[in-house]
């Protein structure tokens, strides 16, 4: 039975899902480090295996992040990465501050998706998505 929980998940948990999903390695120390600073998170089961996971981040007030949207490649398709997202937004609904600037980073192909949750696409000359990735 698949179930979505409202929680951070574990260290092995998030590494291993973010890993089978295709996102980016985060050593241990590092998951440690931020797991227990998210805003709000979600753990999504299928009986005991967690099979998704996504978070919100940032300051609380002005910024928010949505991050480490990942669902078992297995498990992409059903329907998961949708209920993921529509916690996810509906916390921001709830618990952001007007005019509070929500971002993500969508990989390629998967932008449709997140325009559907009210997400724009940043363009050019306007916006540009940029990022630093710490060695």
């Amino acid at each position: 039975m698949i179930k979505l929980r409202t929680e951070v998940p574990t260290v092995d948990t998030y590494i291993k899902v973010r890993l089978a999903a295709g996102l980016s390695r985060k050593s241990e120390e590092a998951a440690r480090l931020a797991l227990p600073n998210s805003l709000f998170a979600v753990t999504v089961y299928d009986d005991d295996k967690p099979i998704g996971i996504g978070r919100v981040i940032g300051d609380g007030g002005c910024f928010f992040e949505i991050t480490d949207m990942a669902v078992l490649p297995d498990y992409q398709g059903q329907g998961i990465g949708r209920q993921i997202m529509t916690a996810l937004v509906d916390w921001l609904k709830t618990n952001a501050p007007s005019t509070a600037y929500v971002s993500l980073m969508a990989d390629h192909g998967t932008p449709d998706f997140y325009e559907r949750f009210g997400f724009t696409k940043a363009s050019l000359p306007k916006s540009s998505g940029m990022y630093l990735r710490i060695p």
